[in-house]
């Protein structure tokens, strides 16, 4: 491939020289001999500072957003308006377009991204179709799991992807869509054939500013990111932005399903929740579904609507929706059980924003209530540091009215002091009744939070889920809640080996 040919379908301002390529990168590290570098600024560095030191490393072409930046001796240069839309532009080029050769489900929302994803992948793989998936615990591509170092990965690293998967016999793809990667751009040039709404609820405004800004940036995926509009939008008219994201696309998608708990096309009936899983009756526009989830509450129901809705989409029969959501059995740190025989329920679960943590407290309180049991709930949680401060006393309000003891403790705290991130939560829960403790180290927290808990009582480890290190000023270290929750309940004297360790078995 060419210079000329890589540049193919980009915002060009100013260009020179048409080399050989052999590959792509944005980051200087990785340029090796033929490589284009594409150099942008981003949130917190600017690629541009890195130009000469990809030169050296063997770059023959450099695509710039800074028109400030002089041509090099002897290396093809682009001058461009975006830079994130040419790295977008370059990717899909040099790959050969792999997303316009695969049906891409794009999910966004607050909460729910993930589980919808897994589940979508689970009933695809029932209908006989192969996938990608992209999102925030991890990519699965042909069958291999790669770490996720962002929900949505730089458009560089998602076409290798899709085109690698494309090599193993993909037919799809399903993709987390953060409204960080819509606001970058990260996906621009995606064709989307199915979109997916889940809620909007308080989260990312220390980036986004206010919620319209947000809902804006949620909103690109049913617009079209720089493509037509997806053929097909799943839309919440439960939630009050998926009613506006429905008369959006109304006349921009070809079809448009409506899923609500008792409305839109897609909608629950009968509902039984009980602490083995969840079922009920799935109706459609053409059917009645009777399903069967290992996954368990309310909110569950809404995720099975949501990959309900993009599996009815993508034309999967009935015979696999039912399928794929009954073999889906776990998702690493969403209500994920911690067994070691102890007489009371221990779960790890990454809900950190307040809508999230209030989902989870009223699950786990449907949790202890079954059979007239008369456990408690007891929660501990903490708030991200350098993120949206307003959230953080209705966490904590959230969880004191929620619970019956509350554990607040440190989250990711970054660069902030722990300290003052809890006493930001502070101000909300003490305007409620609950009994609580405040206790820095995490570590420390959840051994207090397990040492509390009496036979009968559900424990929640709220905020990091899948997450494996803990990110403080001092840097990044590994941090595991669940590893660290078996290992108070062993000093507790519970048998965790004998007893599975995690229920469904912890990848």
């Amino acid at each position: 491939m060419t210079f000329q040919q890589l540049l193919d379908g980009a915002e060009i301002l100013w260009q020179s020289g048409d080399p050989g390529v052999s590959g792509v990168e944005y980051d200087s590290r990785r340029v090796k001999s033929g490589c284009v570098f594409v150099a942008m600024r981003g949130e917190s560095s600017d690629g541009n500072r890195f130009i000469d030191q990809a030169i050296k490393a063997g770059a023959v072409g450099v695509v710039t957003d800074s028109a400030a930046e002089k041509a090099r001796d002897k290396v093809a240069w682009a001058v461009v308006p975006h830079g994130r839309r040419a790295l977008a532009r370059l990717s899909a080029n040099f790959y050969k377009k792999p997303a316009e050769r695969l049906a891409v489900t794009g999910i966004t929302g607050t909460n729910g991204k993930t589980t919808i994803a897994f589940l979508v992948e689970s009933i695809l793989a029932a209908a006989g179709r192969k996938s990608a998936l992209i999102g925030t615990i991890e990519y699965h591509v042909a069958g291999k799991v790669l770490p996720a170092p962002h929900t949505t990965p730089e458009a560089l690293d998602l076409n290798r992807i899709l085109n690698e998967s494309l090599g193993q016999g993909a037919t799809d793809a399903v993709m987390e869509v953060s409204s960080h990667a819509l606001a970058q751009e990260r996906v621009f040039g995606v064709p989307f054939d199915v979109a997916v709404f889940t809620n909007l609820t308080r989260d990312h405004l220390d980036y986004h500013k206010t919620m319209d800004e947000y809902f804006a940036s949620k909103r690109v995926l049913f617009a079209g990111c720089g493509t037509d509009a997806p053929r097909a939008a799943v839309l919440n008219v439960d939630d009050e932005f998926g009613v506006k994201l429905a008369e959006f696309s109304r006349k921009r998608s070809a079809l448009v399903l409506k899923y609500g708990w008792a409305r839109g096309h897609l909608h629950a009936d009968t509902v039984e929740i009980t602490p083995r899983g969840t079922r009920f009756d799935l109706i459609t526009p053409e059917d009645k579904i009777p399903v069967f989830s290992p996954l368990i509450g309310r909110v569950n129901v809404y995720n099975i609507l949501a990959a309900a809705g993009a599996a009815y989409a993508r034309k999967c029969p009935a015979e696999a929706i039912a399928k794929g959501i009954e073999k889906l059995t776990r998702v690493p740190g969403r209500f994920e059980r911690v067994d070691c025989g102890q007489p009371f329920t221990v779960v790890v679960d990454y809900a950190h924003t307040d809508d999230a943590l209030r989902n989870l407290t009223a699950l786990a309180r449907e949790f202890v209530s079954q059979n007239g049991s008369t456990g408690r709930v007891l929660t501990l949680f903490g708030c991200g540091g350098d993120r949206d401060r307003t959230k953080r006393p209705l966490m904590g309000e959230v969880a004191g009215r929620g619970s019956d003891f509350v554990v607040l403790t440190s989250d990711n705290p970054r660069s902030e002091d722990p300290c003052s991130i809890m006493n930001d939560a502070l101000v909300g829960l003490q305007k409620t009744s609950a009994k609580y403790a405040v206790e820095t180290e995490r570590k420390k927290a959840i051994v207090l939070a397990i040492g509390e808990a009496r036979p009968g009582d559900i424990v929640l480890l709220a905020g990091k889920g899948h997450e494996k290190m803990q990110v403080t000023r001092e840097g990044a270290r590994a941090f595991d809640d669940v590893e660290v929750a078996r290992e108070a309940l062993r000093l507790a004297g519970f048998d965790c080996e004998s007893a599975g360790a995690v229920a469904g078995t912890r990848t």
